[in-house]
């Protein structure tokens, strides 16, 4: 079984280093580490009185895993989800936020278990989770990722500038989707002509 720390220097490795796409709505990024987060928790490395780009370069992997661990674990109320749901919801709050969560909430309404889909995990989703997790012990990680997939596809259709990352130059899977079946069993990936159809539409 991973532990937080684990997880956290897993999805470390899996972001990479400092990237500032235009295409990406996080901005300038650094092991995963958005300017947005920097701003929002005041992290002023670089001592200059203003968070920009700079300070986001000289993040440390240690400092990220760190802000990970704290900000987008153990904040969120992760650590109180079952085990088997911990490693996948936390690698999807540090790429999509909230949404990890509503994701999660609306997978919970379709297995006919009510919750609000509010992008919180309070007592009433804790609680929801937990009883879909005893119904479907073997499943429920595997629908979760599912659904994450499915989330990606769905934001790269509405979204030109985002296909970049749910497909490759090829037309393979881009890092998105691959992202998301790291954490699904291997039986239920998509073959490569399953994905090149789901894409066709794009052009």
């Amino acid at each position: 079984m991973q532990t937080p720390q684990q997880i956290a220097q897993e999805i470390v490795a899996r972001e990479g280093g400092y990237v500032n796409d235009p295409d990406d709505p996080g901005g300038a990024t650094n092991f995963g580490v958005t300017i947005h987060t920097m701003r929002r928790l005041g992290l002023d490395l670089t001592g200059n009185g203003v968070v920009d780009a700079h300070d986001v370069q000289v993040l440390t992997r240690d400092h990220a895993e760190r802000i990970f661990l704290e900000h987008y674990f153990i904040r969120p109320r992760i650590d109180e989800l079952p085990t088997v749901l911990q490693a996948s919801v936390f690698d999807m709050y540090v790429n999509a936020g909230g949404n990890a969560v509503k994701i999660l909430q609306r997978l919970l309404n379709e297995m006919r278990i009510e919750v609000a889909v509010d992008g919180v995990i309070g007592p009433r989703t804790i609680a929801a989770v937990a009883r879909a997790a005893a119904a479907a012990p073997d499943h429920i990680a595997d629908a979760y990722g599912i659904a994450r997939r499915n989330y990606y596809y769905a934001l790269a259709d509405r979204r030109a500038a985002s296909r970049k990352y749910a497909r490759r130059r090829d037309g393979g899977k881009g890092g998105w989707i691959a992202r998301a079946e790291e954490f699904i069993a291997p039986r239920f990936h998509l073959s490569p002509v399953q994905h090149q159809e789901r894409v066709a539409s794009w052009g």
